[in-house]
């Protein structure tokens, strides 16, 4: 059974500034990104739960976000967070976040905003997206409500404060590897990924919070789920999250390893809104720790159901190791078909024959003579000629995997009534 790979989860920060040690004060937070379009209200109602639904680990993501994220709070730091720790982590993430807003969010965001047409469906659902809500939020700052699924567990919140000052430091220093490796490496990303799975600071939650800060939000609110055989989602209460301390989470692939901390904590709910501003809409963001494959899907049922609830969706994926083109993975992909309207991806998305015979069509950015990894050869012509035969429009930036021959390129697939010319210069 293959593993969801994610050589490249985030485009960026560390990939576009490497090395980078100008210290920052642990106070400053980073820029505000220019404001994403409000959601409406009925947006907002939808996707958020009823307040008395679930335990709200509200304080403990805040807590996370300022420190792992560096990311604006009040009143006095715990005693068990050094001040000096926090300079030397804010020290080497603000610089790396401001550089990617400016030398990637605001040309991406432009880029991709011309080829999105009007009125597209604001929920967005990311396969294989694992922490990835940073470049979710840069493909579609419209989406109101976004679900990442992947094989990682969201992670327990509260270990931050529990942890002594010495942990604290060294797990703080593992974080930024293992954003390192994401961001920088295109091999032993899983191994980072398997081993953040098992450190003090959780690193799906962290990635998330790095995600909110680099667009200029803030958490307001962090749930746990689980997602009942009929697709509906149960919030865990304080109760239920007690009973099943001593459960650990399960490793959702073979070549996976076990995280050390309990089952509960492995689907979350995290809303959040515009930093500093108390009145703005809230959006949510849902990540379900699910093996996509077939046989996984035909156990745990519950995760298509809910995510056929949705309805029309936006979607999005990238570096996500071909596992569209996998036999192994039809479910999910005749999900997509069958529910997205507009998907913006690199080479790892729907294969041009699967596309076409949905109703699609399939728009090709950049240069593309092969496949990244080693796969198939048959998909993998179909991309080459989708890219030979139509013209060659550019595109500046990294979307994902590069190309064989380490180009970038972009796909875009949408219903062909999405009427929308592409206007890149």
């Amino acid at each position: 059974m293959p593993i969801h790979r994610r050589p490249a989860v985030f485009v960026g920060l560390l990939l576009l500034t490497p090395g980078c040690t100008s210290k920052a004060p642990a106070s400053q937070a980073p820029p505000v990104a220019p404001s994403p379009a409000a959601p409406t209200p009925t947006a907002q109602a939808a996707s958020t739960p009823h307040e008395s639904e679930g335990k709200d680990f509200a304080a403990d993501v805040r807590l996370l976000y300022r420190v792992a994220a560096c990311g604006q709070g009040e009143g006095p730091l715990p005693a068990n967070i050094d001040a000096a720790v926090l300079d030397e982590h804010c020290g080497w993430l603000v610089p790396r976040i401001k550089r990617y807003q400016k030398d990637y969010l605001v040309g991406a965001e432009k880029f991709i905003a011309k080829l999105r047409p009007p009125s597209l469906p604001t929920t967005l659902v990311y396969p294989f997206g694992g922490g990835d809500l940073l470049s979710a939020l840069t493909t579609y700052p419209e989406a109101t409500e976004v679900t990442t699924l992947s094989l990682e567990h969201a992670g327990d919140p509260r270990r931050i404060e529990e942890m002594d000052k010495g942990p604290v430091a060294h797990s703080l220093a593992l974080f930024r590897k293992s954003i390192a490796g994401l961001l920088c490496c295109n091999d032993s990303t899983s191994e980072n990924l398997m081993r953040m799975e098992r450190a003090d600071i959780p690193s799906q939650l962290s990635f998330f919070m790095v995600g909110l800060a680099v667009h200029g939000y803030e958490p307001v609110s962090l749930r746990y789920f689980t997602v009942q055989p009929d697709g509906t989602l149960h919030y865990l209460g304080a109760g239920e999250i007690a009973a099943a301390e001593k459960k650990t989470a399960r490793k959702l692939s073979l070549s996976w390893v076990s995280p050390n901390f309990s089952e509960a904590f492995s689907n979350a709910e995290l809303t959040f809104r515009l930093r500093g501003q108390n009145e703005a809409p809230l959006r949510v963001h849902r990540h379900i720790a699910a093996n996509l494959s077939d046989r996984f899907m035909a156990k745990d049922g519950g995760v298509l159901k809910h995510l056929e609830a949705k309805g029309q969706v936006t979607a999005m994926t990238k570096a996500a190791s071909y596992l569209l083109w996998n036999p192994a993975f039809v479910k999910v992909r005749d999900y997509l078909l069958g529910h997205m309207v507009f998907m913006v991806s690199d080479s790892t998305g729907i294969p041009p024959r699967f596309a076409k015979k949905a109703g699609f069509v399939q728009e090709t950015y950049g240069k593309f003579t092969g496949p990244f990894l080693k796969t198939s050869k048959q998909y993998g012509d179909e991309f080459v000629q989708l890219w030979s035969g139509q013209p060659y429009r550019p595109l500046p930036f990294r979307y994902g995997y590069p190309e064989a021959t380490k180009h970038w390129h972009m796909l875009i697939t949408k219903k062909p009534d999405l009427k929308v010319e592409a206007k890149t210069k």
